[in-house]
């Protein structure tokens, strides 16, 4: 089904050819002046060069061809040649008819079923998730579905780290500490414990400790990092780091564990397992609360096998030569304007790096699931790191000339002072406190929001001024509150003490207690996940969990509130007796209702440039103005009131069209909607 703005354009080029002019100067583009029209060609003034003919007198032959048009209507040619025009009720009808009918709202299917691989995620193994990964599984996991809804097979893979020094450390430190453990005991040939030697707290313990006693340096004051050499002074000069005797014996140690470990040490293998196992049960139980899951779990080890063939290939066939002692690839071209350095396979002391794992992964995607598109979501830093993988990929053969390799780099999550954000005492928060403070403070405002509506209700019963809303329905003023706030952009309601709150708790039943908390984690989702991907990816933004879990403006929750609101709409219908699905949609009777069917039909353009960009932020633009549209819709209309049944069967299919149309998005998105709020 093609756009609707598509189908406009035809009609208009369709008209110029008619008056004999070429037809390409007849594509029109949505109206900035929506006063004016809903759209606007431009195209007599690009043609009054062609035919030497002032732009207006082309307008006004090409409007003369539209007096019949069963597609646009009200068009009128405005100085110094615009074509302004509307669309025809019958034809907008007719087209969001289609939309209903359809499944996927008319959204075009693609031509060809690609295969496409989103790497997202990136965790280390033993350490916990924080906030730095909150971004890459939210906006990987919105590209991932939006591929799939796309009609395109999508495989989402974690790409986890689970090779390397860090493995070495934590082996070495639990030999330290629990030297009786049969993992370090070579004479060892029974099977090993089926349970861990560690939990997960103990071992997002161990590793920072290891870590630690690694690094300990003589001068404290010059490790501005954990290189051999650290810039001083934002850059000016260097200092050497003089590391500790004890330090350097350690990292040692670490280091021939972990060279024990990639070369088929059973213990330490044995024991890698255990560290795996634990570690991915609890990144899955963090990321199920995101409601984010991946097809793939893989990590750096799944490839290590396959590096030492990959870097003889490379060699043999003449692509790899050695540049101040380290293998690399050159992967700049004659085009460029800025340096790009060679893509590093091997290091001087031949150990590997990530470039060497990432086109090792590549290579091994290829060869199991021949993708057409390898999508990868890290931090924007990495955008040079990547364009030289790339590059590297598609030189040594590794990537094929029409295989898509996308790096979406994205900004960092900052608190109100514009700075990383983190905890009250400084240090970076992990992810699943993070989830907590959202959700606690969605409880805070859904327990106020309930107090508030019995308060209300009670005040009418008790012959309170409470006004009946503008929709007819008999003590719905409260309910309303929150959204007609937001059409108005009102402030937020009052801030209620911890013992204003604790109270207004005390007043529930524990029927009504547990609804809050189960809806406080639904909307708390909403709230982190539209707040990140509301944003252009790239952009950094502020974490702000009171602006996040407000009902208004664009948030998450005022968007499920708008769903909820149709889905009551929907629930009394039924109850007075009408049936949904026997409801037709009717050409607009109204300018807000029109407003609404207007934003509906831009759901297919939004997911597919939402495709093609890689950016969920359109669709969150999109469900902001559609849900704008809705309760403008919902406040100008006494739905449940209306004496015409036949007007009010077509509201109704047309809000149940948008509820679909929002809950199809808000899915692409990665979070839903509760039946109620």
């Amino acid at each position: 089904m093609k756009e609707l703005i598509e189908l406009v354009s035809a009609e208009i080029m369709n008209a110029f050819e008619k008056a004999g002019y070429d037809n390409k100067l007849g594509k029109v583009a949505v109206s900035k002046r929506p006063d004016l029209c809903e759209y606007q060609c431009s195209g007599a003034m690009g043609g009054a060069k062609l035919y030497h003919k002032a732009p207006l007198v082309i307008a006004g032959e090409v409007v003369k061809e539209l007096d019949n048009s069963s597609v646009v209507e009200n068009v009128t040619a405005a100085a110094p040649g615009f074509i302004n025009c509307n669309v025809k009720k019958s034809f907008l009808c007719d087209y969001v008819t289609k939309m209903a009918n359809d499944e996927k709202f008319g959204l075009a299917r693609p031509e060809k079923s690609k295969t496409i691989i989103v790497d997202y995620g990136g965790p280390n193994v033993a350490k916990p998730l924080h906030v730095g990964h909150l971004r890459s599984a939210v906006i990987g996991e919105s590209i991932k579905r939006i591929c799939r809804y796309m009609g395109h097979k999508t495989i989402g893979d974690i790409q986890r780290g689970d090779w390397g020094l860090q493995m070495g450390l934590i082996i070495y430190e639990l030999s330290l500490r629990k030297p009786d453990l049969p993992y370090f005991d070579d004479s060892f040939t029974g099977e090993y414990p089926k349970e861990a030697p560690f939990t997960i707290s103990e071992l997002e313990e161990i590793y920072p400790t290891a870590s630690k006693k690694s690094k300990e340096t003589v001068k404290p004051e010059n490790t501005a990092n954990c290189e051999d050499t650290v810039n001083v002074a934002k850059g000016v000069g260097t200092a050497k780091v003089e590391y500790t005797e004890a330090a350097k014996k350690y990292k040692e140690a670490a280091m021939k564990a972990t060279y024990e470990l990639q070369n088929g040490n059973r213990g330490y293998h044995a024991l890698w397992e255990q560290i795996i196992k634990v570690s991915v049960t609890d990144m899955k139980r963090n990321y199920n609360n995101l409601n984010v899951n991946f097809d793939l779990w893989n990590g750096e080890s799944t490839v290590q096998g396959r590096i030492p063939e990959m870097v003889d290939y490379l060699k043999d066939n003449g692509y790899a030569h050695i540049s101040e002692g380290a293998l690399v690839v050159d992967v700049s071209e004659e085009t460029d304007t800025k340096e790009i350095p060679p893509c590093m396979i091997l290091k001087s002391d031949g150990a590997s790096l990530y470039n060497t794992t990432d086109l090792a992964t590549i290579q091994d995607r290829v060869e199991n699931y021949d993708p057409d598109r390898i999508i990868y979501l890290t931090d924007k830093r990495q955008n040079l790191y990547f364009e030289q993988v790339f590059r590297c990929a598609r030189k040594v053969g590794f990537a094929k000339p029409e295989m898509e390799l996308d790096h979406v780099g994205f900004g960092t999550v900052n608190g109100k002072d514009g700075k990383p954000y983190k905890t009250r005492q400084g240090g970076v928060p992990r992810l699943e406190n993070l989830i907590s403070e959202i959700d606690e403070e969605m409880l805070r405002k859904i327990i106020e929001n309930s107090y508030e509506k019995k308060a209300a209700t009670a005040g009418k019963a008790g012959g309170s001024d409470t006004a009946e809303c503008d929709n007819g329905k008999a003590g719905c003023a409260a309910e309303c509150k929150n959204v007609k706030a937001a059409d108005a952009k009102s402030t937020e309601t009052k801030r209620y003490t911890d013992e204003e709150i604790a109270m207004m708790s005390s007043s529930m039943s524990s029927e009504e207690k547990a609804e809050a908390e189960n809806v406080s984690k639904i909307v708390g989702l909403a709230a982190i996940k539209y707040g990140d991907l509301s944003n252009q990816p790239a952009k950094d933004y502020i974490f702000d969990p009171d602006k996040f879990t407000s009902f208004e403006g664009d948030t998450g929750p005022y968007i499920l509130y708008t769903i909820v609101r149709i889905k009551s709409i929907m629930s009394k219908y039924t109850e007075a007796g009408g049936d949904v699905k026997a409801t037709k949609i009717r050409e607009a009777a109204n300018p807000s209702e029109k407003a609404l069917v207007m934003e509906l039909v831009k759901f297919g353009g939004v997911i597919e440039g939402a495709y093609n960009d890689c950016a969920p932020n359109r669709i969150c633009a999109y469900i902001y103005g559609l849900s704008n549209a809705c309760n403008s819709f919902y406040h100008d209309n006494r739905i449940m009131t209306e004496s015409d049944k036949d007007v009010q069967s077509g509201w109704i299919a047309l809000l149940d069209l948008t509820r679909k149309v929002l809950e199809t998005c808000i899915d692409l998105l990665g979070f839903s909607a509760p039946e109620r709020m």
